[in-house]
């Protein structure tokens, strides 16, 4: 599909100097991350900062305008000859994006289908899974993220957290290799955050690679494998997410983390 190049062997996700504006607004200015099979990396930082649009970066939601980004060894959106990129068709960045899940703030769930339809649309359409295995894949993950008895029910019938929790099944009914979270419980209600956050650690327990952004430090703390902070459209600080917390290196993190912890 696209070259696999050699230095990322190895690596989930592979960012190079990733550039990335919308007009004259520089929001990701060169940012170099890797992320290991089976690492949970939690970024933070403050609104702005690019956190998200760099999330959206690795899935080509947003095209980069510098740099590479490499997902299990293939570049994303664009496959290289010598030393010139082409932009790959609709349809490859669409076959790159099946290893790809996503969950966004919102549920974006089809109003009109049940959990268990929302979850078997995109394997039955896009993977051509039969409609029996389909469904009988979603009964599980619905078991799995503790929604076994809420198959028939509609978006509207559910809670924010039930809701979101039918967002990563039906992420998951895709069987990606890499899970993006893009502030998971940032639309929820408090007492609905737990549920969901317990399922996203039963991944990472289960070896899910996943790229998380999240205001949730608890879930950093405990769940993370590395901690990345973002302001102004770079990396700050990276490390181990119980040393970044307990003892931050760069004044920034130190201020924005004496502002939320």
């Amino acid at each position: 599909m696209t070259d696999t190049v050699p230095e990322t062997d190895g690596l989930m996700v592979k960012a190079e100097k990733v550039h990335k504006s919308f007009g004259r607004v520089e929001v990701l200015k060169g940012i170099d991350l890797e992320v290991k099979p089976g690492e949970v990396m939690c970024v933070i930082g403050p609104s702005g900062s690019g956190k998200s649009t760099f999330l959206r970066c690795i899935n080509h939601l947003e095209k980069i305008d510098a740099g590479r980004l490499w997902v299990n060894g293939h570049l994303v959106g664009y496959r290289q000859k010598g030393d010139k990129l082409y932009e790959l068709r609709d349809k490859e960045v669409s076959a790159q994006r099946r290893e790809i899940g996503m969950v966004f703030q919102r549920f974006n769930l089809f109003p009109h289908m049940t959990a268990l339809e929302n979850i078997i649309e995109a394997p039955v359409r896009v993977k051509r899974q039969s409609k029996a295995q389909a469904r009988e894949r979603a009964g599980a993950l619905l078991e799995q993220v503790g929604l076994g008895d809420k198959a028939r029910s509609y978006p509207a019938q559910l809670s924010g957290g039930q809701q979101q929790r039918v967002a990563i099944a039906r992420a998951l009914a895709m069987e990606p290799a890499l899970m993006l979270f893009d502030e998971p419980t940032s639309a929820l209600d408090p007492e609905l955050v737990g549920d969901v956050l317990a399922v996203m650690k039963q991944l990472a327990l289960d070896g899910m690679t996943m790229v998380v952004v999240t205001h949730e430090i608890g879930f950093a703390r405990e769940v993370g494998d590395s901690l990345v902070f973002m302001d102004d459209g770079i990396v700050v600080e990276k490390g181990n997410p119980r040393e970044v917390l307990a003892n931050p290196q760069h004044p920034r993190t130190q201020d924005f983390l004496s502002k939320v912890l």
